[in-house]
């Protein structure tokens, strides 16, 4: 499932998730090492620290119970659609720390780094052009 479109007005929505520079170099490195063919998913928790995890082909299959937020770096990336019902009022910031604070099964964990996830607030005007019907205030 896709959740992108233009809203009526032809504003364009915002993206759902974004990419730091620090976070697409370690891309870089890792589509350099495995192909370009890498996609994320947004892990929800438990096993795998509600990290942003990457992966490669066929690692992860996608279904009717994931949602396609966009792309970064060329990659896909997924969030599991109960998880994007909680998350759907945020835009998603993927960054790196050092370390091992990623998810267990994503491909940066022999570079010494982390994917990781922050989140911001979508303004009314965002939420709008998301399709998304704004918090009566």
């Amino acid at each position: 499932m896709a959740v992108d479109s233009a809203h009526p007005n032809g504003t364009p929505p915002p993206p759902r998730v974004v990419a730091t520079p620090a976070a697409l170099e370690l891309l870089a490195l890792l589509q350099a090492k495995h192909g370009q063919d890498l996609m994320f998913h947004q892990s929800g928790g438990c096993c795998d620290n509600s990290a942003a995890n990457c992966y490669l082909p066929g690692e992860i299959t996608m279904g009717a119970g994931d949602v396609y937020l966009g792309d970064i770096g060329g990659c896909r990336f997924y969030m599991g659609k109960a998880q994007y019902e909680t998350w759907k009022h945020t835009q998603l910031i993927i960054d790196v720390i050092d370390g091992h604070g990623g998810g267990t099964f994503s491909l940066e964990g022999p570079e010494g780094k982390a994917f990781h996830t922050r989140s911001r607030v979508f303004s009314p005007e965002e939420l709008v052009a998301l399709g998304i019907q704004p918090p009566v205030p």
